[in-house]
């Protein structure tokens, strides 16, 4: 366990904004953890990868950088393996880890940046993938009872971008690993999303296998999506809106080409980002940061701007897109 006093956090978030913590703790083992109780009586801040949050003040507390990192076998048989995995490992790492055993299922996430324990937090996923659908359990310290539990995937309700550690067990747990179940025989991939098939085709890859997914998919993904290490951004800052048939009706009735999803309960899902271009911001720069120039989900920072300067930027395009569309954008960063 290591201990800084006065730190400032810009090391420790992709949007590098400077922002200081009275003190930072990072964390190795869930037994360093259980013994921070004094920590947990005042204010703190859990930190995995510091990729989807948005810093808009000092934080007056202690902010806890999770570690916890490695890879476990725990089952396996002919067709699948379940592995355990520390919370604080890198999320690409752990694919590319699972890229080079053969072991499928996790393909189409490659490049998300972030740590592992915000896998689940998340439910993240990308082109037709999400991490319930290769979810087993996870570990978690609960704070206030002061021990870990164990929770199923029924227990954490995922959902689009969400789980029940974003709602009723917000800053009452910290994910301290996270088991999924991984295809080692024949696996079925996932191509019919985005541009993998194209991004395929022009390679000439006719029977693609899951590394040539998650190239295509980590091509795709670098030709729109600024690196955290050259421009400062948290990847998608929003969510695409799911909504009434009624209201996409409209939409395409002035736009027959807006990219529309079926959804659950008979809805429809939008994308955000073509909402925020049709709205004007796309590439829109104000100073030292602004919207990146090709993809409007990702607000970025240049150098030197403030949280509060990114967050009045989002709460204008949230404006502007509900003016001209009648749909309510949400953020999808975490907002401190």
């Amino acid at each position: 366990m290591k201990r800084f006093k006065n730190i400032n956090l810009k090391e420790h978030t992709t949007f590098g904004i400077d922002s200081l913590a009275d003190e930072l703790i990072i964390f190795e083992n869930a037994k360093e953890l259980e013994s921070l109780s004094n920590v947990f009586k005042g204010n703190f801040l859990v930190l995995g990868g510091g990729s989807n949050i948005l810093l808009t003040r000092n934080f007056k507390g202690t902010v806890l950088k999770n570690s916890i990192e490695g890879v476990t076998p725990i089952f396996e048989n002919e067709e699948s393996i379940h592995l355990k995995v520390g919370a604080g490992t890198n999320w690409h790492q752990f694919v590319m880890y699972c890229i080079e055993n053969g072991y499928g299922g996790v393909e189409n996430l490659s490049l998300i940046p972030g740590s592992v324990g915000a896998s689940p937090m998340q439910n993240i996923g990308a082109y037709g993938v999400e991490i319930k659908d290769v979810f087993v359990s996870l570990d978690a310290f609960l704070i206030e009872e002061k021990k870990l539990q164990r929770f199923s995937k029924e227990v954490c309700n995922f959902g689009y971008r969400e789980s029940v550690f974003k709602h009723e067990l917000k800053n009452k747990a910290i994910i301290t690993s996270v088991t999924y179940a991984l295809s080692k025989e024949k696996h079925t991939l996932k191509t019919h999303y985005g541009a993998i098939e194209s991004e395929l085709q022009v390679k000439g890859i006719v029977n693609p296998t899951i590394k040539d997914v998650s190239d295509a998919v980590i091509a795709i993904r670098e030709s729109k999506l600024p690196n955290p290490k050259e421009i400062g951004n948290a990847g998608s800052f929003f969510k695409n809106p799911v909504v009434k048939q009624e209201v996409a009706a409209t939409i395409l009735q002035s736009y027959p080409d807006a990219p529309n999803y079926p959804a659950p309960n008979n809805q429809v899902k939008l994308a955000a980002g073509w909402l925020i271009e049709k709205a004007g911001w796309k590439g829109k720069r104000l100073d030292n940061y602004g919207v990146h120039a090709k993809q409007a989900l990702v607000l970025v920072n240049y150098g030197g701007a403030t949280g509060k300067e990114i967050y009045a930027l989002s709460t204008a395009i949230l404006k502007d897109v509900w003016e001209k569309f009648n749909v309510q954008l949400e953020r999808e960063v975490n907002i401190i």
